[in-house]
């Protein structure tokens, strides 16, 4: 299909019924704001660091939201009126205005014009399949969706200070960065859950970003545009984009601090700016989900060896710059909940502390078994939980699913994509020098052990979904970079894979997300009725929904699901012959 061929079927499903809806137009004022504000803010900084432009554009973008966080958390914790959160489209606008020769250098550059594309076709597909949420469910997943909405109102002043969220947590339980910009985009848009839906949506697609940013590192310029096809088809990384917590804005931080961790490890100078940007972008990682932490450890552990032994001035300088500026982005959060809660409510109120006493037995065994759960699906391993038992025959298959995408560590790559991850793992390992191969082997090895161990609980099914997400985004990257490599057997097969995983994955799990099955099958029976037919947790989650009077982005819009899926076939089109079409030259 001709690129003049899919703008005609966008221009047709535009005219056919979405431009003129409101809740379109209000998506499309959140996606501006969202978008303008995390490319614009930090734009007049990023000349200092003196960038390619690709890394340039990903730089200024995970920047912009550190900064963000900054100046929204600012107003808020000094009473402020809440209208200063309209400082950040503010800033924004003068940024890009004064930045102007270092946007222009990003227009003008092939590489960076195609991870901006990707990143509005990545967008526009998260935000498209929000159409089809009519209740969040899927797993074990439950209330988190609720708990993050309840946050961003806090930061609304619209809740009670003293009150836990859900019921359970108290503020601290959870760090804020996300929380904050959330409320400060719904205070300048409508506060309301459907447009917290698109907004938070808006900044988990970032990841992609780093994504494409890491795959042209380690396979060239079009790498990044496969990137693009292969998030848009994992079921983790979607489920998660629509899921409005916080976990993707944190590993979109992490991944982007691990590729300015990998400029400084290559060395030339000047390596200290790299290092300072690796330094704030995973403090901010931090501030956005604790699951940073683990690799935030390996990293600095990474950056001690690799120092070790030449401890020279310029080292030490470099690392202490790089210690303060992370420093710098972790003390407002901190000292706040410190002077607000005390240190007992701020360190040792996350889940992660607080499931600790659930199990009685030694903790090297715990790792060693989450360890097992997470590599092996419960399937395997003949592990029958009563969590999902239900009546409903599509609801129980795509429990089972969701089990296998989105906690499994191997399946969350994809049902042949990660037999290809490890093969190819393989081959660049004996080409890799014994430096670089010591180097991945044992940071990849702490990431995944570290994230597991620091998981207070069992947990039966498989931790991914914890602190494992970084993880598999950075295999889908280097996946899209080896993919002209392959050779077309092992094309096919991948292709074939995501076939399956796309409708095993996504298109099940919406489906049921959006009771499609049986307002086809067993027409005349509302979403209450239906409900009943489905696990435990997806009966709380649409119970929780009900009674706080919530209304989900696919209540309000208005638009014909036809319509939508009209629009999302085009916009995977329009990745797929960018793909198709991205220079045979790798630089």
């Amino acid at each position: 299909m001709r690129r003049e061929e899919i703008i005609a079927i966008l221009a047709r499903v535009l005219c056919a019924g979405l431009a003129p809806t409101p809740m379109i137009a209000d998506t499309l004022a959140c996606l501006l704001l969202v978008l303008g504000v995390a490319f614009g803010l930090s734009r007049p900084l990023l000349d200092r660091f003196r960038l390619e432009p690709a890394e340039d554009l990903v730089a200024g973008a995970a920047l912009s939201l550190v900064a963000a966080w900054g100046i929204a958390w600012a107003v808020f914790a000094s009473g402020c009126p809440l209208w200063g959160y309209w400082l950040l489209p503010a800033l924004a606008a003068a940024g890009l205005a004064c930045g102007w020769r270092g946007a222009a250098r990003l227009v003008a550059d092939p590489a960076a014009r195609d991870l901006a594309a990707g990143q509005l076709l990545v967008t526009g597909w998260c935000v498209g399949w929000l159409a089809f949420v009519r209740s969040h469910s899927g797993g074990a997943w439950m209330l988190d969706w609720l708990e993050h909405w309840q946050r961003a109102q806090f930061f609304l002043r619209d809740w009670p200070p003293g009150k836990p969220f859900i019921d359970i947590f108290v503020m601290p339980a959870r760090p804020p960065l996300a929380n904050v910009l959330a409320a400060a985009f719904l205070r300048m848009t409508q506060a309301d859950y459907a447009h917290f839906q698109v907004i938070m949506a808006a900044l988990c697609s970032l990841a992609y970003l780093p994504v494409g940013l890491l795959a042209g590192r380690f396979g060239g310029r079009p790498a990044a545009r496969v990137a693009a096809v292969v998030l848009m088809v994992n079921p983790l990384f979607l489920q998660n984009a629509t899921y409005p917590w916080t976990k993707l804005p944190a590993a979109f931080l992490i991944l982007a601090g691990l590729y300015f961790f990998l400029r400084v490890r290559d060395g030339g100078a000047p390596a200290g700016r790299p290092a300072v940007l690796c330094a704030l972008l995973l403090g901010g990682a931090v501030v956005t989900h604790y699951s940073a932490g683990p690799y935030v450890c390996v990293l600095a552990l990474a950056w001690i060896a690799a120092g070790w032994g030449r401890w020279d001035p310029g080292f030490l300088r470099m690392t202490a710059a790089a210690a303060a500026a992370g420093a710098c982005v972790l003390a407002p959060w901190f000292a706040w909940s410190v002077a607000q809660y005390g240190w007992h409510a701020t360190f040792l109120s996350n889940s992660s502390v607080t499931t600790l006493e659930r199990w009685r037995g030694g903790h090297l065994l715990k790792v060693a078994l989450n360890l097992r759960d997470t590599l092996l699906p419960p399937q395997v391993r003949g592990f029958r939980g009563s969590l999902f038992g239900q009546s409903s025959r599509w609801g129980a298959l795509r429990d089972q699913c969701f089990l296998l995408y989105q906690v499994n560590l191997p399946l969350a790559l994809g049902s042949v994509g990660f037999v290809a991850v490890l093969r190819e793992a393989f081959r660049a390992a004996r080409a890799a020098r014994p430096r670089d191969r010591l180097f991945w082997t044992l940071v990849l090895a702490g990431f995944v052990l570290l994230s597991v161990a620091v998981y207070g609980d069992r947990e039966h099914y498989g931790i991914v979904h914890i602190c494992l997400q970084s993880v598999v985004l950075l295999a889908l990257a280097f996946l899209a970079s080896r993919w002209r490599g392959l050779g077309r057997a092992w094309q096919l097969a991948l292709i074939a894979g995501w076939t399956v995983d796309f409708c095993l994955g996504i298109a099940l799990q919406f489906a049921v997300e959006d009771f499609a099955f049986d307002r086809w099958l067993l027409p005349g029976r509302g979403p209450a009725q239906v409900a009943r037919t489905y696990s435990l947790v997806s009966q709380e989650n649409l119970h929780e929904k009900i009674i706080a009077h919530l209304a989900y982005f696919a209540d309000i819009l208005a638009t014909p699901p036809a319509l939508v899926l009209a629009l999302l076939g085009a916009i995977f089109c329009m990745a797929l012959l960018r793909a198709r079409r991205a220079p045979a030259s790798p630089v």
